[in-house]
C-alpha cells in the first residue's frame, strides 16, 4: 500500500502541476476560451489510463504457471526500467518544463489551435496515467489487490488536496526537495522490481540462480509476516534470495549511480 500511495502521490503531482502551468499560463494570457480543451485533453487521458490499468490487470490474470512467472518478471522489469528513466529524466528537465510548456501554449494560441491545447494536456497527462498503470500492475503482483487500490486512492486524493492548497498559494511547497525525496523511495522501489523480476525469471528458468539461496534470514523476518510483506512490496525484501537476486539488486544501484543520479544532492530551499 505505501509504495502505491507513492507511486500515485509522485505521478499524480507532476500531471496536476503541468495542468496547473496550461491552465496559469492561459489565465496570464486571458485566454480562457482554452481551458475547455485541457479539460477534455485531462479527462480522455484519464479515461484511457483506468482502461490500460484494468487491461493490464486482465493481461495478467490469463497466465497461469510459467507464463505467468514470465509476464510478472517482465512487467517488473519493464516498470523498474520506466520508473528509474522518469525519475532521472526529471531531475534534468524540472527547471525547463515550465517554460517550455508556456511556450507551447502560447504558440498554440498564436495559432488559434483548440487542439493543440487539447495535445499538451492529453500527452502530459496520458504519460503520466499509463507510467502509473504500469507501476501498480507491477506493484500489484506480490501485493493485494484491496491494498494497492487503497494506496493509490489516497495518493491521488491527497493530490487534489495538495494541489488545491498549492494553487489557491495556502501552502509552499518546496517541489525540489519533495521530488528529491519521492525520487529516492521510488528508486529502492524499483530496485525491490528489478530484483522481484530476476526472481521470477529464476523460477522461470530463463535466470539461473547460481545459488538458490545467498541466505536464509526468514527465521529472523519473515518475508511472510506483515512487516516482512511491507518491506517486500516496498524494498524488495527477500529472506532467502539467488545469488543472481542479489547480483541484479545490487547492480541496479551501481547502473543509477552512472547514469549521473546524485542519491544525496542539496537542494535551493528557495527553488520550490
Amino acid at each position: 500500500m505505501i509504495a502505491s500511495f507513492f507511486l500515485a502521490l509522485r505521478e499524480g503531482l507532476e500531471a496536476a502541476l503541468i495542468i496547473g502551468v496550461l491552465l496559469g499560463t492561459l489565465k496570464k494570457l486571458d485566454h480562457p476560451a482554452g481551458r475547455r480543451y485541457i479539460w477534455l485533453g485531462t479527462s480522455l487521458a484519464v479515461v484511457i489510463s483506468l482502461g490500460a490499468a484494468y487491461v493490464l490487470d486482465l493481461a495478467g490474470a490469463k497466465f497461469e504457471g510459467r507464463a505467468e512467472e514470465i509476464f510478472e518478471g517482465a512487467a517488473m522489469l519493464l516498470a523498474a526500467g520506466i520508473l528509474s528513466w522518469m525519475i532521472i529524466w526529471m531531475r534534468t528537465q524540472a527547471r525547463t518544463m515550465s517554460q517550455k510548456l508556456e511556450s507551447d501554449v502560447q504558440q498554440a494560441i498564436l495559432k488559434n489551435s483548440g487542439w493543440a491545447l487539447f495535445s499538451l494536456a492529453f500527452i502530459s497527462v496520458i504519460r503520466e496515467g499509463i507510467e502509473l498503470a504500469l507501476f501498480l500492475t507491477a506493484a500489484g503482483m506480490d501485493t493485494e489487490l484491496s491494498a494497492i487500490l487503497l494506496g493509490a486512492g489516497l495518493g491521488l486524493a491527497s493530490v487534489v488536496v495538495l494541489a488545491f492548497l498549492l494553487f489557491k498559494s495556502l501552502v509552499r511547497l518546496d517541489l525540489s526537495k519533495f521530488f528529491q525525496v519521492t525520487g529516492l523511495i521510488l528508486i529502492l522501489f524499483a530496485a525491490g522490481l528489478v530484483a522481484h523480476g530476476v526472481h521470477e525469471f529464476n523460477e522461470a528458468g530463463l535466470i539461473p540462480a547460481v545459488i538458490d539461496q545467498v541466505w536464509n534470514i526468514n527465521f529472523i523476518l519473515d518475508e511472510n509476516s506483515t512487516l516482512g510483506s511491507l518491506l517486500k512490496a516496498l524494498l524488495g525484501y527477500n529472506g532467502n534470495p539467488s545469488l543472481t537476486e542479489v547480483a541484479a539488486y545490487l547492480l541496479y544501484f551501481v547502473v543509477i549511480w552512472l547514469s549521473g543520479y546524485k542519491f544525496l544532492e542539496r537542494t535551493d530551499p528557495n527553488s520550490a
